[in-house]
């Protein structure tokens, strides 16, 4: 007979709360803004930029992290990009890996891949030896591609193919591995005025899929879908005040497709000789829906091909526990 080491039993209750959030029938979270939805981990948020002007982010252009919140970002593209963006909370640690080609001839194309960690729990026997290792990890396969019409407009689409999984090396308890995989489809587009008006639009519908199903039908659950809408706004006059200096603020509304309650997202960012960026953003809720709410604050610093950005929140349940969710985004351009 085999257990699990005592040090273990926290995780293991923790990772036993997260599988029943993302798999457990829809009237264990009638009260959320998930509702009836599966596959939360879709929810969690990529991208230090995106984080730190509070998610406001589906009318702006933030490079490779676009695939994850509005393709038609990146229909404008000049440069070949590669990154990696790293978040860590109470909820475990993602890395999403992404690669950005654009090309005259064929538009935009990207692939990327985002891994989230929920932290390892070993299996011991009844004498307390390690004997194995639970792995629980969600992954996400995307393929986007943008293109743009004329100067103002773009367009974009991506798929994905998404799958939560319980992995276990060594000797492991019968049931202790299974997997769930379905697909998804985001698609976006974005109209900027510049330069006759400093302000761009955006929206983007995202998780557009199938149920995500754990063992039969009857626990399925429908996928969490988002559409997301909203516009940048770039202040004129700024450089009389402050040589070089931009500041960006922008406005988005997120809701289920059927817009009940929408989330409300606000965030500004000063960009000094387009090198250093200072953000800020906040997110207002009118109810405990499923993504976190609260303030955020990110710093990004452009060096030659290399763009560094990092941003944290500071409410909702990570923070709450005492581990401010952290996101790191380094980007190589060439």
């Amino acid at each position: 007979m085999r257990r699990l080491r005592s040090s273990a039993v926290a995780w293991l209750a923790l990772v036993a709360t997260l599988l029943a959030t993302l798999a457990a029938p829809g009237s264990a979270r009638a009260q959320t803004g998930a509702g009836e939805d599966g596959a939360l981990f879709l929810l969690l948020p990529v991208g230090a930029r995106a984080v730190g002007v509070g998610q406001a982010i589906v009318a702006d252009r933030p490079g490779s992290e676009a695939v994850w919140w509005n393709a038609a970002a990146i229909a404008h593209a000049d440069d070949r990009e590669v990154a990696i963006h790293h978040s860590q909370s109470i909820i475990g640690t993602g890395d999403a890996i992404t690669l950005v080609v654009p090309s005259s001839l064929l538009g935009v194309l990207g692939l990327s891949v985002n891994i989230l960690n929920y932290g390892d729990l070993a299996v011991t026997d009844v004498a307390g030896n390690e004997v194995g290792t639970i792995l629980p990890r969600s992954f996400v396969y995307a393929g986007t591609y943008a293109t743009s019409i004329g100067s103002h407009l773009g367009a974009g689409i991506t798929y994905k193919v998404l799958q939560f999984r319980l992995d276990c090396s060594g000797l492991c308890p019968a049931g202790a591995s299974f997997s769930a995989t379905t697909s998804a489809l985001d698609g976006g587009v974005q109209y900027d005025l510049a330069p006759r008006l400093p302000v761009a639009f955006g929206a983007a519908v995202r998780n557009l899929g199938p149920r995500l199903q754990v063992n039969d039908s009857p626990q399925s659950d429908p996928l969490p879908a988002r559409l997301q809408v909203g516009v940048l706004y770039r202040i004129r006059g700024v450089e009389r005040y402050a040589r070089d200096t931009e500041v960006h603020v922008s406005g988005d509304l997120i809701d289920q497709l059927h817009v009940d309650q929408p989330s409300t997202h606000v965030g500004a960012d000063v960009v000094w000789q387009k090198r250093v960026h200072v953000r800020a953003g906040y997110v207002f809720r009118l109810d405990d829906a499923d993504e976190g709410g609260g303030p955020a604050v990110g710093f990004g610093l452009v060096a030659g091909s290399l763009v560094f950005d990092i941003a944290r929140e500071f409410q909702g349940l990570s923070a709450d526990a005492g581990e401010a969710p952290t996101y790191l985004s380094l980007r190589y351009l060439f």
